[in-house]
């Protein structure tokens, strides 16, 4: 059960969920610091994960925060699908990258205008999620990448047991949320 791809994306609500070091593959992982909470961390521990993730040739995503992403010098800006923000689209030519979410083809436009370059496209797989039951599943997600000019990375449902499926995407790249939550070290040794 392993799988290769150029670029890996991994969510995390907290700077203790992962350790950065543990990853020993230079160039190829995105760490992007999600915390729609009230107890969102203070800049200081951003600074000192993101200085850990430059060591470890890891880059480093702050989501929605434009102003947090300048004050901890982030790689780049992480746009939700409920972000619907023009303005971040000054970003575009700058040294942060954009990486925006979409549902759907609606959100896909939406992301483009906001100068995103790469897309999380979600949910690839079936998901225990309440209130979530619609997925894509690999030859629909497919056929929606062949309609884009951009890099769409998959996101949803993605766990150990589903690692070689991912080799049938058309997508050099994925994301992953809730295993990293669950057994982060694990999850990371199985991807070259």
């Amino acid at each position: 059960m392993f799988t290769y791809k150029n670029e890996y994306y991994l969510f995390i609500e907290n700077t203790s969920q992962l350790n950065p070091t543990q990853i020993k593959i230079r160039n190829k992982f995105n760490i992007i610091y999600r915390n729609n909470n009230n107890n969102r961390e203070n800049l200081t521990n951003l600074k000192k994960f993101k200085n850990l993730c430059t060591k470890s040739g890891v880059k480093f995503f702050i989501a929605n925060k434009a102003i947090d992403m300048i004050k901890v010098n982030a790689d780049g800006l992480y746009i939700s699908a409920y972000n619907k923000n023009l303005n971040l689209a000054k970003f575009k030519n700058s040294k942060y990258q954009l990486i925006g979410a979409a549902h759907n083809i609606k959100e896909i436009n939406l992301k483009i205008r906001q100068g995103c370059k790469k897309l999380i496209f979600s949910r690839l797989f079936k998901t225990s999620y309440k209130n979530k039951q619609t997925f894509y599943g690999v030859i629909k997600f497919n056929n929606i990448c062949r309609l884009t000019n951009l890099s769409l990375i998959p996101l949803g449902g993605i766990e150990l047991k589903k690692l070689n499926s991912l080799n049938n995407l058309a997508s050099n790249s994925f994301a992953v949320l809730s295993a990293i939550k669950k057994k982060p070290a694990s999850f990371i040794s199985r991807l070259f």
